[in-house]
């Protein structure tokens, strides 16, 4: 009668220190996470907005990306930290600088003449 009261709790010890196939969490979730978590991180740092980052990545989990995204803003804010935009995104800011710059004023519209014969 002891030794089967001594052989459940060694029992029951031994079958907590094991991994059972299906009992945790699916890796791939886990791996899902931590690619949205990075791919907002790196959206954030790229000066992107977020609505950006889900439009660029749309199988990416959106609420691993927004927290990557967060994480990342107060990382930065923290720190001090200045975003790299990507080359494309200075193109198109450069592009956008030299024709805001030269905006030359409209020509002054003059009035019709309406009655040119009558001069």
């Amino acid at each position: 009668m002891t030794l089967r009261l001594l052989l459940i709790p060694a029992l029951a010890l031994l079958l907590a220190a094991c991994d059972i196939p299906g009992l945790g969490p699916d890796p791939r979730i886990a791996q899902r996470e931590a690619e949205g978590k990075a791919i907002g991180g790196a959206c954030r740092y790229a000066v992107r907005g977020i609505e950006e980052c889900y439009q660029l990545n749309p199988k990416a989990l959106k609420t691993a990306v927004f927290e990557g995204w967060r994480e990342m803003d107060q990382y930065m804010r923290e720190n001090k930290i200045e975003g790299q935009p990507t080359p494309e995104a200075r193109e198109a800011a450069e592009d956008k600088k030299p024709a805001t710059a030269e905006k030359k004023p409209a020509p002054a519209i003059k009035p019709a003449v309406a009655d040119k014969k009558a001069s």
